[in-house]
């Protein structure tokens, strides 16, 4: 992967939704001058969620969602829906095609509501402006409570009010927020960062993952000396240097074996611990990961994953965190396991939710899986924290941010 360019969980989530055949993918195709999704006058034509990376003026890297029509009928066709509503929660703009020849519907009120609750930026586009009179915009705005800012009309057949919804697009979607680091706020130029990178089965052949791509570059944004080595080899390379490192982060499964070759004189944390920062949920993490000493004989926990890969026979989600979560507690302890776009609405079942670190869900995605748990009061803590835990060394592992090692 080209570190120049810019991941998918990094880039502004934009979401196109509406019934069949209202024209999402139409006005999508239009927006972007680019057919990327297959248009067709058969409803239900958008079976799945299409996602799409791409440079967008004059927002810049953005990810565009086309979805299935929220009007979907039958088992399948609610199974699509649900598909539908799911992308809501990684979106961080929403765009909501209506028909201007059939005007706003219940499903498009409801839809409509759901985004008001999540607090996501949006525009009503009235689509087929061509066929419609003016007035139709009026009816939909009185009929969805909308401000004057908040609906467009256009055409994307002929083009007409294209421009201005990518102006208006641009302008909801763009946020101010302080920059966040991964660990460029914990070196000084020329500090030296040991990352630790174990290369077995798991490991993608010719290439680093992204956690180890990004804070490589977050050292070297830092002016720092980025050192990768195999967690065999670190030992070794540590008694190699003549200016001390400043900090080693290794990948979660080699915890115990870092620590154990890591002087206490140099810090010492994993892509998972900067990870949990960097997503704002590192705090939740540390509260989350002691309710294992508190499971019992036949408790559920979930060990979810934001992503989706071939499962190798020492799977770290679903052989090596079970067993060690086993191990730990000495409990017969249930496990379920969600992967992906897949995580439960109702988690109440849960006694904990371990999850990865998260590397590719956005952060609109990684904030609604938290405060979900939170608001269901289930503990959720990461793959990096459980397993520092259950080694000992977790408390080490967080002494770089004093307020968080405060916590244990």
């Amino acid at each position: 992967m080209n570190m120049n360019k810019t991941p998918m969980s990094e880039r502004i989530h934009i979401g196109f939704f509406g019934k069949r055949n209202a024209g999402k993918s139409s006005v999508m195709n239009a927006v972007t001058g680019q057919d990327l999704a297959v248009v067709s006058e058969v409803k239900g034509t958008t079976t799945d969620p299409v996602y799409k990376s791409m440079e967008l003026l004059p927002l810049g890297p953005v990810v565009m969602m086309d979805t299935p029509g929220i009007d979907d009928e039958g088992e399948l066709g609610g199974l699509r829906v649900r598909k539908s509503y799911q992308v809501l929660n990684k979106t961080d703009a929403a765009v909501l095609v209506i028909d201007s020849t059939e005007g706003a519907s219940t499903e498009d009120k409801a839809l409509i509501e759901r985004i008001r609750r999540k607090n996501i930026p949006f525009l009503v586009v009235a689509n087929k402006a061509e066929l419609t009179d003016p007035s139709v915009k009026d009816e939909v705005k009185a009929a969805l409570s909308l401000g004057e800012d908040q609906i467009l009309a256009v055409s994307a057949a002929t083009g007409e009010g294209i421009n201005a919804l990518k102006e208006q697009i641009a302008a909801i979607a763009q946020t101010e927020e302080p920059e966040k680091y991964l660990v460029r706020d914990l070196l000084c130029p020329a500090d030296v960062a040991v990352l630790v990178v174990p290369i077995d089965s798991a490991a993608p052949k010719g290439r680093l993952i992204l956690p180890q791509q990004q804070t490589i570059r977050d050292v070297l944004e830092a002016g720092g000396v980025s050192v990768v080595v195999k967690e065999t080899e670190l030992k070794e390379a540590l008694g190699q240097f003549h200016k001390k490192p400043k900090i080693v982060i290794t990948d979660s499964q080699a915890f115990e074996q870092v620590s154990a070759d890591t002087p206490d004189d140099i810090l010492l944390t994993s892509f998972s611990i900067l990870f949990a920062r960097y997503k704002g949920n590192l705090e939740q993490a540390v509260r989350g990961v002691t309710a294992l000493d508190s499971l019992e004989d036949g408790d559920t926990v979930l060990i979810s994953e934001g992503c989706t890969h071939h499962r190798q026979c020492d799977d770290i989600g679903t052989v090596k965190i079970p067993r060690w979560l086993r191990e730990y507690t000495g409990k017969e302890i249930r496990i379920e396991t969600t992967s992906g776009t897949e995580f439960p609405d109702d988690l109440t079942k849960y006694k904990l939710i371990i999850h990865c670190g998260g590397c590719m869900l956005n952060e609109r995605e990684m904030k609604y899986r938290l405060s979900c748990a939170a608001d269901q009061g289930v503990p959720m803590t990461n793959y990096g924290i459980m397993i520092a835990y259950v080694k000992g060394i977790l408390k080490r592992s967080v002494e770089v941010f004093p307020e968080i090692s405060r916590l244990l």
